[in-house]
């Protein structure tokens, strides 16, 4: 124990000492460089260890309790000056064994999944033509008995057009009917292509979901071992090896203020020990550098481990677990690896990164949580790969106020809340990850959330595959979204689809150090990526939306949006459902086919083009609209149970050079007063029992301009979408991630990039550079 009038036990500046089998109580202890210690099995009771600029110094097996601050502080860059004992312990560190683990089984972790793939051909359909009518003037036809249509009236108006009403128009959600139909006549053929699932994730699931069933993740997304991240990262393995300032190993801290303090370009390892009930475990501030393996740190007050001012370092296979915030907070310039840890059951997030905190998190078991799993805000910037996150009682990953990331290649699986949530700002790129299994939505970009979100596979969630709320402009493309509960992509306004996620998403959280209340005032990076561009319209493109619950698409936004080259396939609802849109929504080249209900459907006042689409086989019509300014312009429109396309009354329509064919309907249906341009489109004729266009009489707002009706003449007619051929056109631009570009952009960006690195643009900075 200290003496009366000084707190030091012991110190020393330049020669060597050795405790061993001794008991400390209520003072301080110090170490300073070139001076090197050896602690073993020592007990340290409200006792400061101090170490500053120490070239090397060994604490083992010892136990520190009840500290009213820091246990042990490692302070300064170790000496380069060495006394006659740092080759001594560097040879007897060297020579014990070593923590690192040769075979690091229990972090394999098996998801019991098992792939099922499922293979997509092009569909064809045959269609029965009947009879001979005039081309230019089609008239009615009697129904044959036992139909749906004998029960309909036809008339016929003064300009000679087939004017009639069907009963199932007004919804147009027609259930699957007609299977009963004399398909033996089905002997002429329109052939076409309808585009199915596009696999991803090496084709894995494309099925669907069986309750109870195992499914075998694909071998890219399968956790490595420790052993196996460090072979194949020589940086991480150089860290995890090397030895510099203070070895802490097999030491027990618990029911104190702080573990391990590390500051001023400190240096620390810390290997096999226990942290338990402090305030916090370990805390590495201003460019100090920690390397932790197999540590168990649990039940801290506050962070378990907590980065700031530029500290980094290795974080590697240690178990962190039930703390009261985040199991490791990044912030300030801070840029640690985090390896092949298991996070779970913390009272908040698993990992928060923010502040300009930055970071490689890879590898890792982030899991049963109480807030999000990965939590990104404040400019935080981390790159984010391989984990597997699971089972959070919040979102998966969170990327709030501002945040950034590069989030690849995870796992993230049966969270409660959003797989991933992005909102406030947030603007991350989400990329080749599996986010399956939720019991909410797959991905959620809330107001004014942005990013990439490219390439994942977003299966099975009971929500929706995609939630994106108003004012929210991400970019998502590539995307496999499939069997998700609701809809696979659904857009929504603020009011009617705001929905705040609780548990740790508001604005007012704390993420105070210590207690004390944290001024965002550092210097932020300025965003000098001189390609970014600025995003103005929300961009679904090019994704696979298949099998999900309801529509696949719904839209109900008063932003602008773009839809362009999706394949919108075998939903339970409708292809796309538009229920507002007071800016303008595109949809153009995307292919909707075989969905439960319409292709797709347009409500009032609403404002889309539809260009380039191929429509097929939808059970109910191809098209409905009851929009105020609705353009549809050069789609296909073949083989749906229902009309081609129904105009709903006070509609306002344009329907110029598409090819129109409804096996079992109409090609175009009016009901009611609406007002359309019917001009220059081509229209193949159906069976007998219905008429290629049907029109309520007296509606003199509905033009029909220098259309074309095909109608056979003898039974060796055989008809094919040529000249173009059947849309959409997605050969090109499904061979990228990205759909939309065209090959003359991608010569303009690469001609871009070449002027821009000529032209000087040089930092202390890599630059990372991708050309699609």
């Amino acid at each position: 124990m200290p003496a009366w009038f000084s707190p030091f036990m012991f110190k020393t500046t330049s020669g060597h000492v050795q405790f061993d089998n001794c008991n400390f109580e209520n003072g301080h202890i110090q170490v300073h460089g070139p001076g090197t210690c050896q602690v073993k099995f020592c007990t340290f009771k409200n006792t400061h260890v101090f170490l500053h600029n120490v070239p090397l110094c060994v604490l083992e097996n010892c136990e520190f309790v009840g500290s009213e601050n820091n246990s042990v502080t490692v302070e300064g860059h170790p000496s380069a000056d060495k006394n006659w004992a740092y080759k001594y312990l560097l040879g007897l560190i060297k020579s014990s064994p070593s923590v690192l683990p040769t075979e690091d089984s229990d972090f394999l972790m098996s998801l019991d999944l098992e792939s099922r793939d499922q293979a997509w051909s092009p569909r064809t359909c045959d269609i029965v033509i009947e009879g001979s009518q005039s081309p230019t003037s089609p008239v009615s036809s009697s129904p044959r008995p036992g139909s749906k249509a004998s029960s309909q009236e036809a008339e016929v108006g003064s300009d000679g057009e087939r004017l009639a009403q069907t009963p199932d128009s007004s919804d147009g959600g027609l259930s699957p009917s007609g299977e009963d139909e004399d398909e033996d006549q089905l002997t002429y053929r329109l052939s076409y292509q309808v585009q199915g699932p596009r696999p991803v994730l090496g084709g894995s699931f494309l099925g669907p979901p069986l309750p109870g069933a195992s499914i075998q993740l694909p071998s890219c997304l399968v956790l490595n071992s420790l052993q196996q991240e460090l072979q194949k990262d020589k940086e991480a393995m150089a860290l995890a090896s090397s030895v510099q300032g203070c070895l802490i190993r097999k030491c027990l801290f618990r029911d104190g203020k702080g573990g391990v303090f590390v500051c001023s370009y400190g240096r620390a390892k810390m290997e096999g020990n226990i942290f338990r009930n402090l305030t916090y475990a370990v805390r590495c501030i201003h460019n100090s550098k920690i390397v932790m393996l197999r540590n168990d740190i649990h039940r801290c007050k506050a962070s378990g481990i907590f980065l700031r001012l530029e500290g980094g370092g290795l974080i590697a296979g240690n178990n962190i677990y039930h703390n009261a915030e985040a199991g490791v907070d990044i912030r300030k310039k801070s840029n640690p690896l985090i390896l092949c840890n298991q996070i779970h059951h913390g009272l908040r997030s698993g990992i928060v990164v923010l502040g300009n905190g930055k970071g490689i998190i890879r590898n890792n078991q982030i899991f049963s949580n109480k807030e999000a799993g990965i939590y990104i805000l404040y400019h935080g910037n981390p790159v984010v790969s391989g984990n597997h996150i699971f089972k959070g009682r919040a979102a998966g990953i969170a990327v709030n106020e501002n945040g950034k990331g590069l989030i690849t290649e995870n796992v993230i699986r049966e969270n409660q809340w959003g797989g991933v949530d992005i909102r406030r700002g947030g603007v991350p790129v989400l990329r080749s990850n599996l986010i399956c299994f939720g019991y909410s939505d797959g991905v959620v970009v809330g107001d004014e959330g942005k990013g990439l979100i490219e390439g994942n596979t977003i299966y099975a969630n009971k929500g929706c595959g995609v939630w994106m709320m108003s004012s929210s402009l991400p970019h998502v493309t590539s995307n496999h979204v499939s069997y998700n509960g609701l809809y696979g992509v659904a857009v929504f306004s603020q009011k009617e689809g705001s929905r705040e996620l609780p548990g740790g998403h508001g604005a007012q959280e704390n993420f105070s150090e210590d207690g004390d209340a944290i001024l965002w005032e550092p210097e932020l990076e300025k965003d000098d990526d001189p390609l970014r561009q600025p995003v103005t319209i929300a961009l679904v493109e090019s994704n696979s939306i298949n099998h999900n619950g309801a529509s696949g698409l719904y839209i109900q936004s008063s932003e602008a949006l773009h839809v362009i080259t999706n394949v919108i396939h075998a939903n339970g609802d409708r292809g796309i459902t538009v229920a507002q849109s007071s800016q303008l929504t595109r949809v153009a080249n995307n292919s909707i086919s075989c969905n439960r209900q319409s292709g797709v459907k347009v409500e009032a006042q609403c404002k889309v083009e539809l260009r380039g689409n191929g429509i097929y086989d939808n059970r109910g019509h191809g098209i409905i609209t009851k929009g105020d300014s609705t353009i549809v312009i050069e789609n296909d429109i073949i083989g749906n149970r229902g009309s081609g396309l129904q105009l709903l009354p006070r509609s306002d329509t344009k329907v110029i050079k598409n090819r129109i064919h409804s096996f079992r309907a109409y090609g175009i249906a009016v009901r009611g007063r609406t007002k359309a341009l019917v001009q220059e489109n081509i229209f193949f004729q159906g069976k007998a029992n219905k008429t290629i266009f049907q029109q309520i009489s007296n509606n003199r707002e509905c033009i029909m301009q220098n259309n074309k009706f095909l109608v056979f003449k003898k039974k060796s007619d055989t008809w094919r979408l040529m000249n173009p051929p059947a849309r959409p056109h997605l050969e090109n631009s499904l061979r990228g991630p990205s759909a939309a570009h065209s090959g003359q952009k991608v010569t303009a960006m690469a001609t871009r990039i070449t002027a821009r690195v000529e032209g000087g643009y040089h930092s202390n900075r890599s630059v990372f550079c991708t050309i699609l």
